[in-house]
């Protein structure tokens, strides 16, 4: 897939780390920030990194803003900004707007103004840590649908020398296994055959409380 043009806007952690990572996928991406030291602190990692007000619109048009595929609006501290970039991005043209948000209110207006997709990475995070907050054999979960996700976990001991058609996890336990993953290797909707191994990586699907059930 070729490269894409990014705007990120909001150069705190989350934007800095955003920005950096599409930089290394091969996109060229230009930086926003109205702090002249993250500019400076980013722009030799980055195609293009400008001090700007992105809640200017006359100074994202300059900045060549229409052109852009995508913008992410990575600002979050402060909810005035972020709505008014996430507007303007809109309203020059902006097909793809990814705006985070640091509330839920916060998402829903960003929603509102035209966001066509609305993160909440702190939310994301302490969710994934809850669900595997103390549990050894739970590696990371992902919500996916109000009380359904998906979870990576480190088969338990009585799964290991057994076939996942032994284990029969969707009939017995509700949930259905989506990957395995050995060392380097991963493989996508697993046979009925695939004998677990120590040391793999078991990725289930279903509902949270038949993965709680698992683990416990």
């Amino acid at each position: 897939m070729a490269g894409q043009q990014v705007m990120v806007i909001g150069l705190g952690r989350f934007g800095s780390a955003v920005a950096r990572e599409l930089e290394k996928l091969g996109h060229q991406v230009l930086a926003i920030d109205r702090s002249e030291l993250r500019v400076n602190d980013l722009a030799p990692d980055v195609t293009h990194a400008l001090q700007l007000d992105a809640s200017d619109e006359d100074a994202l048009r300059s900045a060549g803003a229409g052109d852009f595929q995508t913008g992410i609006v990575a600002i979050s501290s402060a909810t005035e900004p972020s709505i008014f970039a996430t507007m303007v991005l809109k309203r020059l043209g902006v097909p793809n707007v990814i705006a985070k948000a640091g509330s839920r209110l916060h998402g829903e207006i960003l929603s509102r103004v035209g966001a066509d997709r609305v993160v909440f990475p702190e939310l994301e995070t302490g969710l994934r840590l809850a669900h595997s907050f103390h549990v050894p054999n739970v590696i990371d979960y992902l919500d996916v649908a109000p009380n359904f996700g998906i979870e990576k976990i480190r088969p338990p001991r009585p799964f290991v020398g057994k076939t996942l058609g032994e284990l029969d996890l969707k009939t017995r336990a509700g949930l259905t296994p989506i990957a395995l993953r050995r060392g380097k290797s991963v493989t996508v909707n697993p046979a009925r055959e695939e004998r677990i191994a120590e040391g793999d990586e078991l990725i289930l699907i279903g509902q949270d409380d038949k993965l709680e059930a698992l683990r416990g």
